[in-house]
């Protein structure tokens, strides 16, 4: 079993940045890919970006290329979404999400999911 709490959501201005956390527990979270997906209000989640288990390989969407980046710090069980160049569409409830599988952008195949934050940014 493996249990997320994400963290760092709030209120930000077009441009600024965040750094959103996802703390996990259990060891296996180590040998799990992670993934962070994002929902806005009368849309469907949806991927955001993704690394493999050992950090290795990092996968984005294109709306966050070049602004995003997912990290992870396995000695801390965390993994991290830093955004940058923030956008208004970016505003969403962030989750993060572990898969045992093959690191993939389908949030079907995720196993674990954290409750969420909330992160708007204004214009």
């Amino acid at each position: 079993q493996v249990q997320l709490v994400e963290s760092g959501g709030g209120s930000v201005q077009a441009g600024g940045s965040l750094i959103l956390s996802c703390a996990a527990s259990g060891r296996t979270f180590r040998s799990y890919a992670m993934g962070w997906f994002r929902q806005a209000p009368g849309k469907e989640r949806e991927f955001v970006a993704a690394i493999t288990w050992n950090g290795g390989r990092t996968y984005y969407a294109d709306s966050v290329k070049g602004r995003f980046t997912i990290s992870r710090d396995t000695a801390k069980n965390t993994g991290y979404l830093q955004m940058n160049s923030t956008k208004p569409e970016d505003t969403a409830v962030y989750y993060c999400a572990t898969t045992n599988r093959v690191v993939t952008v389908q949030a079907r195949q995720y196993d674990y999911w954290g409750q969420g934050t909330q992160v708007t940014v204004s214009s």
